[in-house]
């Protein structure tokens, strides 16, 4: 068995998953249910909240890609970039699943280098906000500032409905375009 049964209802496929199986609907709940970092921050700080926020940090015409940049953990969850880099059969999952997910929503499969730097960026603002303080420089951090204001961690409800309303908004925006 390949497959995982979606809060939808729906089957997704692992191993051979297609556009039509991506929902909004599902990548809204899951992704304000998985906590970043493994859920070593010091309250819930969901994939869906950090989408949001990097979305806000990219001009509008690539607010889509940047909301949606990590939406293949609704499928296969968010393991740290350390134990991920290490685990190259999952890359190659979470490509294939990224890469039907850009299929779905028409985005390019090459992140932006907008969208990479908001990530950093966000990156550094959670690091300093979410996290536990203490451990070392996080070399992928080198000459990255964060935002200037503090994140306040959502509730998982509320991070799903502001994931799923600005999805809606933004394939809304783009079909009227």
């Amino acid at each position: 068995m390949t497959w995982i049964l979606l809060r939808s209802g729906h089957p997704f496929d692992l191993q051979n998953p297609t556009p039509e199986m991506i929902r909004p609907v599902d990548l809204a709940y899951a992704l304000a249910r998985i906590c970043r970092f493994n859920g070593h921050t010091r309250e819930h700080y969901s994939v869906a909240q950090h989408s949001i926020h990097v979305a806000e940090l990219v001009p509008p015409e690539h607010q889509l890609v940047a909301l949606l940049h990590d939406a293949a953990e609704a499928y296969i969850g968010d393991l740290a970039s350390p134990l991920k880099a290490m685990l190259p059969d999952y890359q190659a999952i979470e490509a294939r699943i990224w890469s039907v997910i850009c299929a779905r929503f028409r985005i390019p499969e090459e992140l932006p280098d907008c969208v990479k730097h908001a990530d950093l960026v966000m990156l550094a603002t959670e690091r300093r906000d979410v996290m536990p303080m203490g451990g070392g420089p996080w070399d992928c951090l080198r000459n990255i500032e964060p935002r200037a204001d503090t994140i306040i961690p959502m509730d998982v409800v509320t991070a799903r409905s502001a994931y799923l309303n600005l999805l809606l908004d933004e394939l809304v925006k783009r079909d009227a375009a």
